[in-house]
């Protein structure tokens, strides 16, 4: 008998046999781990991309100056449901924060878990004491956030879930010491940041620039009879009377001879006394009140709605999260025709209305606005938007020094044509928190996405009637168990025969 054909050489044959599928095997788990390791790709297939990073957040993270060590003191095995739900809210989110600093050397995102009272050692060096926060350390700047801190919380049902907003902002507390200045002006009835009036009141937006690392306190023209040297963007609220020519001025030496930036909110009735500043920066605020025909221009509480803006900075995140804005009663605000060409002055309309829009000058003896072709403002088709108006414009002056190959940043100015964009009643809405928010960081050079929108809490419910529950049951307990035994002995009686 041959080798070949003996018993002994079947074995060979099955044992070599069996060693290079091992040996396939392994090294298919090898290369599949070197590709997941060396060339990973990452997809979020949920619908709200629950599991991906804003771009704001990816900006900020990608840029941070400094590591940052961020200790987790929630446990996953605690008796309290809500602290267990937040730990694991929390661990997936910085999760892909330390992921997406990766790619940056100088400011890589470090993340502890531990419990503070196991490991109370390590917590006391740290300087932690509390459980159940999430401590943001950098340097010998430190940061806490609280579990109430995560939700936003309404008729105490947790409605959305607030941690990459509340993570970014502590990022930004903490790896940068500077602390940026906005002024709110006062003195002509404007809006303040310190008022919680739903109506007349910023308190809630001056929350949010506070959360990301701004100072805001007030500021009164008549009183200092200059601007501040810290003052890193000024803002005017819906003011209710003209401001005085000396403090114009003071506003437009601040634009133009101290590159100064300004965020002018401007409601329709009034005359803020501002027209000339306004002529030097190319914008025109036209005495109008927009009026429109079509219903879907407006919300069921009255509000006007704006769902068209250009690509800019400002409204990125409007754009790619498809946010509109809900307005009060608006004035137009575009680019002014007559400014004067070659001021190296930038303007660009942010947000326009619906083409069934128009500006209907005689609002202030007429209630019902009805369209007077050649009396009121109406879109123009050449003009940018074509066949719109402006709400919302931004003007940039950029200057070119002589003999240099680059150009310098001047002022920067910001227009809308309503007065409450932001007070506390509409900055609910996102778009209007949003186009705020991002005015705010364009002005002062944080040319990033901007708003971190709260991730809604998905809920599902089984809705079923008392019969429908009682089917259910005889189902689970005598149809499916009914059907696996009848299975089976159809098999036994297959095999038998």
């Amino acid at each position: 008998m041959a080798f070949f054909e003996s018993f002994r050489a079947a074995r060979w044959l099955r044992t070599v046999n069996l060693v290079l599928q091992a040996i396939l095997f392994l090294t298919l788990f090898g290369g599949l781990n070197y590709l997941a390791r060396n060339y990973p790709l990452r997809y979020d297939l949920t619908a709200h991309r629950r599991y991906s990073l804003s771009p704001e957040t990816l900006s900020y993270v990608k840029n941070l100056p400094r590591p940052v060590h961020i200790v987790v003191t929630f446990s996953e095995d605690a008796e309290n449901p809500d602290i267990a739900q937040a730990y694991r809210d929390v661990s997936g989110l910085l999760r892909e924060y330390v992921y997406a600093s990766e790619s940056n050397p100088n400011g890589r995102i470090a993340v502890d878990y531990f419990d503070v009272y196991q490991r109370r050692r390590e917590a006391e060096q740290l300087g932690i004491d509390q459980p159940n926060q999430i401590v943001l350390i950098c340097g010998d700047e430190r940061t806490a956030i609280s579990a109430g801190d995560l939700y936003r919380v309404e008729n105490r049902e947790k409605k959305a879930f607030r941690g990459e907003q509340a993570i970014t902002a502590g990022l930004l507390d903490v790896s940068n010491p500077e602390h940026k200045k906005i002024y709110f002006l006062t003195g002509h009835g404007e809006l303040r940041p310190d008022d919680v009036d739903p109506v007349r009141g910023l308190s809630a937006a001056a929350d949010q620039l506070r959360e990301r690392n701004f100072k805001v306190e007030l500021l009164d023209l008549n009183v200092t009879r200059k601007v501040p040297d810290d003052a890193s963007l000024l803002i005017i609220a819906a003011p209710q009377g003209r401001y005085a020519p000396f403090e114009e001025e003071l506003l437009r030496q601040f634009l133009s001879e101290h590159a100064g930036r300004l965020i002018l909110l401007l409601p329709p009735a009034v005359e803020a006394g501002l027209d000339n500043l306004l002529f030097d920066w190319g914008v025109l605020a036209d005495d109008v009140l927009i009026a429109d025909t079509s219903p879907s221009s407006f919300a069921d509480n009255g509000d006007l709605i704006i769902r068209d803006f250009a690509p800019h900075p400002i409204t990125q995140t409007l754009l790619d999260y498809k946010i509109g804005l809900r307005l009060g009663l608006c004035r137009s605000i575009r680019p002014d025709p007559a400014r004067a060409p070659g001021n190296n002055v930038t303007v660009t309309t942010l947000a326009a209305t619906a083409p069934t829009a128009w500006g209907e000058r005689s609002y202030r003896v007429s209630r019902t606005p009805e369209y007077n072709p050649g009396i009121d403002l109406k879109g123009i088709p050449a003009l940018d938007p074509p066949n719109r108006l402006g709400v919302a414009v931004a003007s940039e002056r950029v200057q070119v020094r002589d003999n240099l190959p680059f150009s310098v940043r001047g002022g920067r100015l910001v227009v809308f044509g309503t007065g409450d964009l932001v007070s506390n009643t509409r900055i609910v809405n996102a778009g209007n928190l949003n186009i705020f928010l991002g005015a705010v960081n364009w002005a002062v050079d944080r040319d990033t996405q901007l708003n971190v929108p709260a991730r809604p809490i998905e809920r599902f419910q089984l809705s079923l009637s008392q019969q429908d529950l009682v089917r259910l049951r005889y189902c689970i307990l005598l149809v499916l168990p009914g059907i696996a035994a009848l299975l089976g002995l159809a098999v036994y009686w297959s095999r038998r025969n």
